[in-house]
């Protein structure tokens, strides 16, 4: 009870702070939601940079900057006479209880699947017209397409085995070759990231946390071959491909 009380207190006196700044502060009094939407996106992935890094320094620091920015949003709608920072909290608190009736009330749930599946039957319940209402167009086309899949699987939508998705995947990339049209082509490709994905959230693995290890590990391994290269007085541009692929698997084996 005392840390909150603490934290009641630290709530009050930033949120007292962010009442100075908006009212005294140039950069401050001018911004809207619309100008903070592109900055609030970038501390959202500073934040992602400083997780998968585990720097929790950072991640503090990052935490405090999107809590900023969400607290800024509430401060320019209640100035606005939309809502406030408190209304938001009593909506959260109240969608929370809700959608947790195997908390909160005597509704028994025993997995985590059956916590999500029921999930998504509270959310129709409110109103939505599909499993897919709520996700963002906006979201990047991989995020969105493991989202979409999630939700699917939580509504029923799944394979039964790796087998089958792997079935799956052979079957898109042979209607990849077998397409001439580029546009179809596009799309065909489209259709095997699809199912990789989907093979990805059949085995509970998050695809963008995956792409973005083999991100990491490629330059990892392209900048040793550059040191080696360089070791080497050779020159990137000028080097054949067995030479290159030479150095490539020397880089890993040094890794």
């Amino acid at each position: 009870m005392q840390n909150h009380q603490i934290a009641a207190k630290s709530f009050e006196e930033f949120l007292h702070i962010l009442d100075i700044l908006r009212e005294k502060c140039p950069w401050d009094k001018k911004q809207t939601m619309e100008s903070l939407k592109t900055l609030t996106i970038e501390e959202v992935y500073e934040l992602n940079e400083a997780i998968s890094n585990k720097d929790f320094e950072e991640i503090s620091k990052e935490l405090g900057d999107v809590f900023l920015h969400l607290c800024f949003y509430a401060k320019i709608a209640s100035e606005e006479n939309h809502f406030s920072i408190f209304q938001v909290i009593e909506k959260l608190k109240e969608k929370l209880i809700y959608r947790h009736p195997h908390i909160f009330s005597d509704v028994e749930i025993n997995t985590e699947e059956e916590v999500k599946q029921n999930w998504e039957k509270l959310k129709m319940k409110e109103g939505r017209k599909s499993i897919f209402d709520g996700i963002p167009n906006s979201l990047p086309s991989l995020v969105k397409a493991f989202r979409i899949q999630d939700k699917a699987k939580s509504a029923g939508f799944k394979f039964n085995s790796n087998a089958e998705v792997l079935d799956k995947i052979r079957e898109e990339i042979e209607e990849f070759k077998l397409e001439t049209n580029e546009k179809g082509r596009v799309e065909e490709f489209g259709d095997i990231l699809f199912s990789l994905i989907n093979f990805a959230t059949f085995n509970g693995i998050d695809p963008n946390l995956a792409l973005e290890k083999s991100n990491n590990k490629f330059i990892k391994r392209v900048k040793l071959v550059e040191v080696i290269i360089k070791e080497n007085a050779e020159s990137l541009s000028k080097l054949s491909n067995d030479k290159l692929q030479n150095y490539w698997s020397k880089a890993k084996e040094q890794e």
